[in-house]
C-alpha cells in the first residue's frame, strides 16, 4: 500500500504510476486482487468446485450411459413357451442397451430357490392361463416392464391365430403417437438443471464475494488502516476499488465454471447442441455481473456499520433473505410470476436467463431487463458511497442505515 501513502510523483515516473496516482481505485482494486488469489482457501476452494464441477458431469454422463444384465430363470420342461417369451423380452430391453439371459431350472421349486437366492433376478412360469413373474423383495421397473410387453404379445398372437387373423390386424388403429409441438422440447429436463446451475452460481459467488467485502471493510475500519487510507484516497474511491476488484474476482470465477461445465458436457457428449445453452449463458454472465455489483456496494456498507463480527452477522439477515428469494424464483418460479420476476432487478440476473432457457423470449426484454437492472446498480452504489463515508469513519458502536445517513460526511 506503499503508493497509497506516498506523495504524487512528478518527474521520472513511468506512466502506470501516474495513471495510479490520478485514479486511486486502480490501486485498491488490484490490491483487493492481489489479496484473493494469493489467499489459499480461496485458491482451494476454486479448484475443488472446478473438480466438482467435472465430476458430475463426469457421473452424469457415466449413470446415463451404464447398462443393466438381467437372469430370468424359466422351468425346464416340455413347454417352451415361457423360455420363448423371456427371450423375446430380452430382444425388447436390448434397445435401451441393456441385456437379459434366459436360464432353465430343473422345477418350479428350483425356480422359486434360485430368485429367493438372489441367484436370478426374476423368475417366469406359466400357471393355468396366466403367467406369473416371481422376483425376490423386488423386482426393476424396466426388466418388468419388457416381460410384461413379451408375454402381452406372445398371448395376443396365439389367440389372433385362433381367431384365423394377425396380430397386425388385431392391433390395427390401437397405437397413439406421440408428437411434441415444441421445438426445444427435448430439452425440458436439461433446461431445469442449467436454471439450477445458475441460480446456485450466483446464490454462492454473491455470498461469498459479499461476505468478503463486508469482512474485508469491517476489518479495515477496526484496524483504523481506513484512516491511513483516507488520507491518500478519497473514501468513495475506497468504495469503488473494493467492489470492483471483488466484481472481477467473482466475473472471473463465474466464467471459469461456465466454460469447464461446457467443455465437459461437450466432452461427454451430454448435450449435442449446446447452443441453446450458450446464448442463455452469455446473458447470465451479463445479468450476473449488473446483479452483483448492485449488492456489493451493500455489501460494503453493512461492512461500514458494523464496529464487531458480531453486528456484521446481524446485518447481513436482510441482503441474504433477498438472494434465497433470487436462488427460489430460479428453481421454482413459472408463468406469469417468472415473467414478473424477470424484470425486477436482481431477481431477474437468474430469472431472465431461466425464461430463455425454456421459452422464446423477444429480444427487447432482456435488454429492457438488463438496462432496469443496470439503473438499480448505479442508484445502490450512489446511495451506498453517501452511507459508507459516514459510516466508515465512525468506531465504537454499530449504526443503522438511518443514523449514517444523518451523519456528516
Amino acid at each position: 500500500m506503499s503508493t497509497l501513502t506516498t506523495d504524487p510523483p512528478t518527474t521520472g515516473t513511468d506512466e502506470g504510476d501516474r495513471v495510479l496516482v490520478r485514479r486511486p481505485w486502480m490501486t485498491v482494486t488490484a490490491r483487493e486482487i492481489l489479496v484473493k488469489v494469493s489467499d489459499r482457501s480461496f485458491v482451494l476452494s476454486t479448484i475443488f468446485t472446478t473438480l466438482l464441477l467435472v465430476a458430475a458431469v463426469a457421473a452424469s454422463a457415466f449413470f446415463s450411459t451404464r447398462s443393466s444384465e438381467y437372469v430370468v430363470a424359466t422351468v425346464d420342461s416340455g413347454d417352451t413357451a415361457a423360455s420363448e417369451i423371456a427371450a423375446s423380452a430380452g430382444d425388447l430391453i436390448a434397445s435401451s442397451g441393456d441385456s437379459l439371459e434366459v436360464t432353465q431350472m430343473a422345477d418350479e421349486q428350483a425356480l422359486r430357490n434360485a430368485v429367493i437366492a438372489g441367484d436370478v433376478d426374476a423368475g417366469l412360469i406359466q400357471t393355468g392361463n396366466e403367467y406369473v413373474l416371481l422376483g425376490g423383495e423386488e423386482i426393476a421397473g424396466d426388466l418388468q416392464s419388457v416381460v410384461s410387453d413379451a408375454v402381452r404379445t406372445a398371448v395376443l398372437s396365439e389367440n389372433a391365430r385362433e381367431a384365423g387373423t394377425s396380430l397386425a390386424e388385431l392391433e390395427s388403429g390401437s397405437q397413439v403417437r406421440t408428437e411434441l409441438l415444441a421445438a426445444d422440447s427435448d430439452q425440458g429436463a436439461a433446461s431445469y438443471v442449467v436454471g439450477f446451475v445458475f441460480a446456485f452460481l450466483f446464490y454462492m459467488a454473491t455470498i461469498m464475494f459479499g461476505m468478503t467485502i463486508a469482512n474485508s471493510v469491517l476489518e479495515e475500519k477496526q484496524n483504523r488502516v481506513v484512516e491511513i487510507l483516507a488520507t491518500a484516497i478519497p473514501i468513495r474511491q475506497i468504495l469503488y476499488g473494493k467492489v470492483l476488484g471483488n466484481s472481477l474476482l467473482a466475473f472471473g470465477q463465474i466464467v471459469l465454471y461456465g466454460v469447464v461445465g461446457l467443455i465437459a458436457v461437450n466432452v461427454a457428449g451430454l448435450a449435442p447442441d449446446i447452443g441453446w445453452i450458450l446464448a442463455a449463458s452469455g446473458w447470465f454472465i451479463a445479468f450476473f455481473v449488473l446483479g452483483f455489483l448492485a449488492l456489493a456496494s451493500v455489501w460494503a456498507v453493512l461492512g461500514a456499520l458494523a464496529s464487531r463480527s458480531e453486528d456484521l452477522q446481524t446485518n447481513t439477515g436482510p441482503i441474504i433473505m433477498v438472494i434465497m428469494a433470487v436462488l427460489f424464483v430460479g428453481l421454482f418460479a413459472t408463468g406469469t410470476a417468472l415473467q414478473v420476476a424477470s424484470f425486477v432487478p436482481v431477481m431477474s440476473s437468474v430469472a431472465m436467463p431461466v425464461r430463455m432457457l425454456s421459452e422464446d423470449v423477444a429480444l427487447w426484454q432482456p435488454i429492457v431487463s438488463l438496462l432496469l437492472t443496470a439503473v438499480a446498480a448505479l442508484g445502490l452504489l450512489r446511495l451506498g458511497e453517501r452511507i459508507y463515508e459516514r459510516a466508515v469513519m465512525q468506531g465504537g458502536t454499530a449504526l443503522t442505515w438511518r443514523q449514517a445517513f444523518r451523519l456528516e460526511s
